[in-house]
């Protein structure tokens, strides 16, 4: 038995990409939905309390992931420079942070309940996942604070490849964590500049192989006429030389029976020829 174990389909069959795609989408929508409310719950809030709460609800809710709307709030600036500015910072730490900067920080930060904690260690392997295709386990119970290889499987069968934020191999041999997709996490300032470049990047790629495709079906274009002439041609000498031996086949007809009418004629001459010699004698 080989130590790769295949967890990507927690239901204990291997789902096709299309499978995959469907369960995706519906995630996406869920999350969407859910953000949406969420959202809007926020912005409506009449106070900082109501406001806060509401925080603490879209971070430990399982089906959010993403928290740039919530940054883009005007009035989140109501927390700033206020006992509530702790709640601000927790957002910004769910939107960029891991848990090794929580622990680092804990009293900057409200304390987390046990929904926000599990938020934020599903965070951190996003985090990970996007820089790295293959998560060795020690690195991963370090960063996730936990014990035994058990633990970290069962955490990240149930809670990461269950939720669909991530998709992968887990290699009990090898102990690592080979990852196959990642849900992406909010962009911070700094990193616009490389995602703009990137994008740019990509962009100028696109589009130089765009115009060698282009070239070549130009060039498949001429191929083509030269094909369709050339085969013109060639029917057009097969038609010539059809019709030269048809000509000939005719002409070859009347010269037999050319020969056929002379042989009857000189046969009828020699005969007559041959009675006037016995008269004369």
């Amino acid at each position: 038995m080989n130590g790769m174990v295949y967890k990507e389909n927690y239901r204990g069959k291997e789902e096709s990409s299309d499978e995959r795609e469907i369960e995706t989408l519906k995630m996406e929508k869920k999350q969407s939905e859910v953000m949406e409310q969420l959202v809007k719950q926020a912005s409506a809030s009449p106070n900082a309390n109501a406001l806060t709460s509401i925080l603490v609800q879209a971070t430990s809710h399982p089906n959010v992931f993403s928290f740039s709307q919530f940054l883009a709030l005007p009035n989140l600036l109501q927390l700033e420079a206020t006992e509530n500015s702790t709640y601000l910072d927790m957002l910004r730490l769910f939107a960029h942070g891991t848990w090794s900067d929580y622990k680092s920080n804990a009293d900057c930060f409200p304390q987390l309940i046990p929904d926000q904690i599990l938020k934020l260690k599903q965070l951190t392997v996003l985090t990970l996942a996007e820089t790295y295709k293959v998560l060795p386990y020690n690195q991963l119970m370090q960063e996730l604070d936990m014990t035994n290889v058990r633990e970290l499987e069962d955490f990240l069968i149930s809670e990461c490849m269950y939720s669909g934020i991530v998709r992968g191999k887990l290699d009990h041999l090898r102990q690592c964590f080979q990852v196959q997709f990642a849900a992406c996490r909010d962009l911070r300032h700094a990193q616009l500049g490389s995602m703009i470049q990137t994008l740019s990047n990509w962009l100028s790629t696109s589009e130089n192989l765009l115009v060698s495709i282009q070239e070549k079906i130009k060039w498949a274009d001429a191929m083509s006429e030269i094909e369709k002439k050339h085969r013109k041609d060639v029917e057009e000498k097969v038609q010539e030389v059809k019709s030269l031996i048809k000509a000939n086949i005719n002409f070859g007809g009347n010269e037999d029976i050319c020969s056929e009418s002379l042989s009857v004629m000189d046969y009828e001459d020699f005969g007559r020829l041959k009675r006037r010699r016995k008269i004369l004698f």
